[in-house]
């Protein structure tokens, strides 16, 4: 199953592109280089508000594209 929500940042390693975001209910969850990447980010800090996809549930759940959340002009 394929889901868009929000998350929080938080690990990202610069050299490999690698880290892991909380959910809002405060579960961790991975993403690697690939999804990452997909997004289009050159650098990610911990506690920035993203956009993610995620697919699988449960301890399979992986996140599949990340991005930063933008906010639509008022």
């Amino acid at each position: 199953m394929l889901g868009g929500m929000q998350a929080t940042a938080f690990t990202f390693d610069p050299a490999t592109h690698e880290g892991s975001v909380l959910l809002d209910d405060g579960t961790p969850v991975p993403f690697d280089a690939a999804a990452f990447e997909a997004g289009g980010l050159r650098l990610l800090r911990p506690g920035q508000r993203v956009r993610i996809r995620t697919e699988g549930s449960g301890e399979r759940r992986r996140v599949v594209f990340v991005t930063l959340q933008t906010f639509p002009d008022p």
